[in-house]
């Protein structure tokens, strides 16, 4: 791989929801904070947000600074996710898209993370282990509503 190629994770999931259900779970942050972290997510292009957790020592302060960048309800949203504190400076600068396409029965959602450098390997392999997992909480509290 270059040192300019990035690379990413994709997780696709068909769930037996109506694409209107997800893009409320997608859009709402209460419902946000339900499946993915703590949240001020407001569904207006150009609202920069944060994604708050528990911090990881030596690796993660536990916030992830966005921007809303593209709406498309319900069937796609994109927004940016990067470093944030000490880390940003030479951090994870990325974009996380998702896409929901009407299918009998329900939705196929798909959940793009791109963006990833060379030097951001470690956090892509960290990340891409918990995203089938955080889609899997997308579809529990779509599932709910």
């Amino acid at each position: 791989m270059s040192e300019t190629a990035t690379r990413i994770i994709v997780v696709e999931r068909t769930m037996p929801h109506p694409p209107e259900k997800i893009w409320r779970a997608l859009t709402s942050a209460p419902l946000i904070a339900e499946w993915l972290m703590q949240n001020d997510f407001q569904p207006v292009v150009g609202r920069r947000f944060n994604f708050r957790a528990t911090p990881i020592p030596n690796m993660w302060n536990g916030v992830t600074d966005c921007e809303v960048l593209e709406i498309e309800a319900p069937r796609r949203l994109v927004y940016s996710w990067n470093a944030s504190g000490e880390e940003a400076a030479d951090g994870l600068k990325s974009t996380v898209t998702w896409t929901i396409t009407p299918v009998d029965g329900g939705a196929h959602v798909r959940m793009e993370h791109s963006g990833f450098r060379p030097q951001d390997e470690g956090g892509r392999q960290a990340m891409g282990g918990g995203w089938p997992r955080i889609v899997e909480g997308l579809e529990r509290v779509a599932g709910g509503l």
